[in-house]
């Protein structure tokens, strides 16, 4: 209990120090996290919105593949994207490896499963007198798809909340495509694994403390969310 308690202790004392080390983790990761879900709600709004409102040939099987892709792990997308942006890699003249560019593209291709799955969900749970209403009212194709995802706003904002606690707190990811480099590509779930192995436990307690904040905030957004678009 004292090896705890000196833990706790001592990462207080890191975070309101203002630790360099430490909060260059934390603003490595808002900003390749924030980058990276907006690229993926840029992307994953309107396919999302195309897949619930429409229907077309092949429909169910793009649904399926795209909820499928929900529990896609980590380290899949780690592996395939590296072997995309390696030297050896179709991408590799990019220099994208062992950059917050290649991290970026591969929380974007974690987190686009739930937009599309999480955004087409609460479209297909629009009520049918909203669309009849605006197709009677003459809106053309875009102020149909822009009144219908503000109708379904709250669900559409959860899942935006939902992707982005997911980017957030990988690993996997940031591991193998950011390369864990200090002051350049260190995130904190990648800070954590390296200060525990290292034996600084107090290190990894403070970024942990952090990263739970961010989940608890997150979640909480995506629990208030869900309460408005069910009332």
């Amino acid at each position: 209990m004292d090896y705890l308690s000196e833990g706790f202790s001592t990462a207080f004392r890191i975070l309101f120090s203002g630790q360099e080390e430490t909060y260059s983790a934390i603003f490595t990761t808002l900003k390749v996290s924030t980058f990276s879900i907006i690229c993926t709600l840029a992307a994953g709004i309107p396919l999302g919105f195309l897949l619930g409102y429409y229907n077309f040939p092949g429909k169910r099987t793009c649904r399926a593949v795209v909820d499928t892709l929900l529990a896609l792990p980590t380290v899949v997308v780690g592996l395939l994207v590296y072997a995309f942006i390696s030297r050896s890699g179709p991408l590799g003249g990019l220099g994208l490896l062992f950059s917050l560019k290649g991290v970026a593209i591969g929380q974007f291709i974690l987190a686009l499963p739930i937009v599309i799955s999480l955004t087409a969900s609460a479209t297909e749970q629009m009520e049918n007198t909203i669309r009849l209403t605006l197709m009677t009212l003459g809106a053309s194709p875009s102020q149909l798809a822009a009144s219908s995802l503000w109708e379904s706003r709250y669900a559409v904002l959860a899942a935006s909340m939902t992707a982005y606690s997911r980017i957030i707190s990988e690993v996997g990811v940031s591991m193998m495509l950011g390369g864990n480099i200090k002051w350049h590509t260190r995130t904190i779930t990648t800070a954590i694994a390296l200060e525990t192995g290292k034996g600084q436990f107090a290190e990894g307690i403070a970024l942990g403390i952090v990263l739970l904040g961010f989940a608890f905030t997150v979640n909480a957004a995506v629990s208030i969310s869900r309460r408005r678009a069910s009332s």
